[in-house]
């Protein structure tokens, strides 16, 4: 009797957000964690190698400002990208990767800074010995930063594709929208067929007072008011 097939590792973890929000994270493991380091490897140490040959001509105070140059590429280089460009460093955004707290929530200071301080003992006794034996033995490939400080790393999911709205009539609103309520009726408008037809109409209710019109109707009233604001003629 032929043996059923093994299920592939299942590296997706969902969480479920106080808000009632389902989020699906796609674990990164350390095929793609390692090609990261590497990448941004040769950029600190591009960076530094260039800041040697300048700094050298200054003597012993070039060199001097070279140390503090390569504690900070070091130790704050990550921290600053984690924290400020989306939780990714080039490397990691070159690989389609970013860190992110466990529960989902974009990472902040005190755990990045956890997480690569902590990298000195990852490291050990080489290249990343214990870190690697660390993800292997974690359901979500945490290294002993990344458990310390409370963090994964995700792959990050391509931009959805959202369909252009239908075309149709455009007709101004029947009263004036400050910059928010323009906005917000143009998203409407944008990513409203990305919903099905029953929440499409129950957003649409919220602004029954507005437009006078409820269910499907409601929904094309609204999507023509945003056609005339986003410069199509009546």
């Amino acid at each position: 009797m032929p043996q059923p097939m093994p299920s592939l590792l299942d590296t997706v973890r969902r969480i479920e957000t106080p808000e009632g929000i389902e989020l699906s994270l796609r674990l990164a493991g350390p095929v793609p964690r390692a090609l990261a380091w590497v990448a941004d490897s040769l950029i600190r140490y591009g960076v530094l190698w260039g800041l040697l040959m300048v700094l050298a001509t200054l003597g012993g105070g070039g060199f001097g400002l070279w140390l503090i140059a390569l504690f900070l590429m070091e130790w704050l280089y990550p921290v600053l990208f984690e924290v400020y460009v989306d939780g990714a460093t080039p490397g990691k955004k070159a690989l389609g990767l970013k860190v992110v707290h466990a529960g989902g929530a974009p990472v902040d200071w005190p755990a990045a800074l956890i997480r690569n301080l902590l990298r000195a003992v990852d490291f050990l006794p080489a290249f990343y010995g214990f870190g690697l034996v660390a993800m292997t033995g974690s359901r979500d490939f945490q290294r002993l930063g990344d458990l310390a400080a409370g963090t994964v790393v995700i792959h990050r999911d391509p931009p959805a594709k959202i369909p252009p709205p239908p075309p149709g009539p455009a007709l101004p609103p029947p009263a004036p929208l400050d910059l928010v309520e323009q906005r917000l009726l143009l998203d409407f408008a944008e990513r409203g067929s990305a919903l099905n037809p029953a929440r499409q109409a129950e957003l649409a209710d919220l602004l029954a007072g507005f437009t006078g019109l409820r269910g499907q109707a409601g929904v094309e009233r609204l999507r023509a008011h945003a056609r005339w604001l986003a410069g199509e003629p009546p």
